[in-house]
């Protein structure tokens, strides 16, 4: 048992050393949407916040993302956003593009923007396993894909997402962390051999129904090098 905690405590400080080994980067320029692709009908760049607009007169069929051009494998995201309407958004890493490529479809993993709590910072598998981990849930997939919840991170309570917040996305391997304002929202060890992902896109979702305004800023990444 004592042998199983120092390996436990070694194996956690070297993760915290790759992580701070490396530094952030901003993917975003501040100004106008080089480095990223969407529907330029919905999504702009206004006083420096990227923005993504839907209104009721012109709804969308399907959810629309604006797609990072570039890829991320092992890595910690964060950023800032503002939600408003009566919708959500989200955060796509690791996932794929799919169908027919002006429809700027994704799907894959999730950190979810959404206003009712147990979905604030949840993990949703878009187009695929639908809800992985609420709010609040420590989960392990296993490897036939079934959920089982072993613990707690912090409590689902209301965020008031029309002002600033911040989301944070750490992945390592198969191990997803999300956080809002600095808050462990899910903790997933994603064994499911059918299902998780490693590597894939990073993207930003505009969503069908209601009319929505979605703002990001400060977007940065870390990429993590594992030691051979």
């Amino acid at each position: 048992m004592i042998l199983k905690r120092i390996l436990v405590c070694i194996f956690a400080l070297l993760s915290t050393s790759l992580i701070q080994g490396q530094e952030f980067t901003s993917i975003f320029n501040g100004k106008d949407l080089s480095g990223w692709s969407g529907d330029k009908a919905l999504w702009s760049v206004k006083e420096g916040v990227i923005t993504g607009v839907t209104n009721k007169e012109e709804p969308i069929s399907h959810n629309k993302f604006l797609i990072w051009e570039g890829s991320v494998k092992d890595f910690v995201f964060k950023a800032q956003f503002r939600l408003t309407g009566n919708n959500n958004s989200g955060v796509q890493y690791r996932s794929q593009r799919f169908g027919d490529e002006a429809a700027y479809r994704v799907r894959g993993y999730q950190a979810d923007i959404h206003a009712n709590p147990p979905y604030t910072g949840m993990l949703y598998d878009e187009g695929g396993r639908g809800i992985v981990a609420q709010r609040g849930q420590k989960v392990i997939v296993n490897k036939e894909g079934k959920v089982e919840v072993k613990g707690e991170t912090s409590e689902a309570i209301e965020e008031d997402l029309s002002k600033w917040n911040t989301i944070e996305i750490e992945c390592i391997g198969n191990h997803l962390v999300h956080k809002i304002n600095g808050k462990v929202t899910v903790d997933i060890t994603d064994n499911d051999e059918k299902n998780r992902e490693f590597e894939g896109i990073l993207a930003l979702q505009i969503h069908a129904g209601s009319p929505m305004t979605i703002e990001f800023k400060d977007l940065q990444i870390k990429h993590i090098a594992k030691k051979k």
